[in-house]
């Protein structure tokens, strides 16, 4: 069963491991290894200490087959990527939000899907505004008399 936090946020090295296995289930070290896109040129020992940090984080569980250990996410990419969206808006608090989605979007390679996933969501966003901002002007009458 999948937990629902990580004790502390990934590094971008964790997450790579993490992505992995999000997307091909368990595995062993040297599957893993094997995955992982070859530009990191990293040694499997590097993936080996990744796998330690991650299942001592509580992102990672794994099962004892013989000698070899089979690892698995512990944690869903959602409740992941959600934890890390409000890490990241914690650190950038008391700072105006719109230039650090704005950067955000600049930065990112978007796909035609992504963008109009995102004006689906701005558009909920402008909705849910508008109706709770008749809500409380409803409950502030209400107070007054």
């Amino acid at each position: 069963m999948a937990k629902q936090e990580v004790s502390t946020t990934l590094s971008p090295a964790e997450w790579e491991i993490m992505k992995v296995l999000w997307d091909q289930g368990s595995l062993a070290a040297r599957d893993v290894f094997a995955a992982l896109p070859h530009e990191n040129e990293w040694a499997y020992k590097t993936v080996k200490t990744l796998l330690a940090r991650l299942v001592a984080k509580g992102a990672l569980d794994y099962e004892q087959i013989g000698n070899s250990y089979l690892y698995h996410a512990a944690v869903q990419r959602e409740t992941m990527t959600r934890q890390e969206v409000r890490s990241l808006f914690q650190r950038v608090r008391g700072m105006t939000l719109s230039p650090v989605l704005a950067k955000f979007i600049e930065e990112v390679p978007l796909s035609e899907q992504e963008i109009q996933h995102l004006r689906q969501l701005l558009e909920e966003k402008r909705k849910q505004n508008s109706q709770g901002h008749k809500i409380s002007k409803k409950k502030g009458t209400k107070r007054g008399k």
